[in-house]
């Protein structure tokens, strides 16, 4: 029996779920939505939060401010309502309503931008904002979740600890490839392990976290605008790069078998599907990330209207083919490094603080 008493100590860390029947290849999926903030970003919040007020930086008249797509906009409401902090989370268009509409149910002050920015699309414009709104009052305390060593640290600790406990002879991790706190810090992790394991990066076509051509990118989650200060690419072997109907043909072929994902776990299940495929993957032991469950998306990826009007009919008919990984519209590349600095920290940092 577990009794807590604050919202944000609870997270049920060892549950995954075997998708061989379902999906035909071995893949164990680590389920991260069940928490009271529904998804993997609950973690690194806390992890965040509480390293700035161990520096002093938080205190009864500050304000949490932070950019986010949505998941980690959640995490940071709950903890804020808990913790009795005021909260604001700067959003754009793409933001889920539900997601909007939970953050609001907590307390927090929800700003959507609604125009993206010329170079750096919506994630530039919502970056542009919090540091004006940060230069005008210093009663707001931009965690930065983009340029915060808590992000990683949080799975460092946490994320991978967990999955070395239960997979002890893990050979491939799957992680989705967002601000890159989860795939860092368990890369880093890893990397000191008592054996190699592969890390493969899942990524959204369209996004520019490894060196893709930007496009659009309709779902909220993983995939970035700008680089993210976070990558260190010398810890990943491989990039996916998976295309926006795939990942929703992922999450209704999973929806059909009573598992109702959200599009960041679509987008993290095709990529794994489409590796396996490709290499010799028997006798492998796998494990991906699951960072969210699919109720908030039930207006987008589960929506038929929504879903035909950006991305066609054929999204709505998951091929039971493509589902399992056959060749499709995804790509796989070996990460490249770059250099050190890599324009990274003047791209998305910034803001009043930034916890070590």
């Amino acid at each position: 029996m577990s009794v807590i008493s604050a919202p944000y100590t609870f997270n049920e860390e060892d549950l995954y779920v075997d998708l061989e029947s379902i999906l035909g290849r071995r893949l164990f999926l680590k389920c991260e939505g069940f928490n009271f903030a529904g998804s993997i970003k609950l973690k690194p919040a806390t992890e965040m939060v509480e390293a700035a007020e161990q520096l002093g930086v938080l205190t009864p008249r500050s304000v949490l401010l932070e950019s986010s797509s949505g998941n980690m906009g959640v995490a940071l409401s709950m903890i804020a309502a808990s913790k009795g902090y005021r909260f604001l989370c700067v959003t754009d268009s793409r933001c889920n309503l539900s997601t909007r509409l939970v953050m609001e149910a907590l307390g927090a002050q929800v700003h959507v931008i609604t125009e993206p920015s010329a170079h750096g699309g919506f994630l530039r414009a919502r970056l542009d904002y919090v540091r004006a709104l940060s230069a005008l009052d210093k009663r707001y305390v931009w965690l930065s979740q983009y340029t915060n060593p808590g992000n990683w640290r949080a799975h460092y600790r946490r994320t991978a600890p967990s999955i070395a406990r239960s997979f002890p002879g893990l050979d491939v991790l799957f992680v989705g490839a967002g601000t890159t706190g989860t795939l860092m810090g368990c890369a880093r992790y890893f990397r000191q392990w008592h054996r190699p394991v592969r890390i493969v990066a899942v990524d959204s076509v369209g996004s520019v976290t490894f060196g893709g051509t930007p496009g659009r990118r309709m779902l909220p989650g993983l995939g970035m605008s700008v680089s993210p200060p976070l990558l260190d690419e010398s810890y990943v072997d491989e990039a996916v790069h998976v295309e926006e109907a795939d990942t929703i043909r992922a999450c209704h072929h999973l929806a059909r078998r009573g598992f109702l994902f959200g599009g960041s776990t679509g987008t993290v299940v095709s990529g794994a599907m489409r590796w396996l495929a490709a290499h010799d993957s028997a006798g492998l032991t796998s494990v991906a990330i699951a960072p969210d469950l699919g109720e908030r998306y039930l207006e987008t990826v589960y929506q038929a209207n929504w879903v035909q009007a950006l991305y066609g009919a054929d999204a709505l008919h998951p091929d039971d083919a493509v589902a399992v990984g056959a060749p499709g519209s995804w790509e796989t590349e070996p990460a490249r490094l770059r250099d050190a600095d890599g324009g990274r920290a003047s791209d998305t940092g910034g803001g009043r603080v930034n916890p070590t």
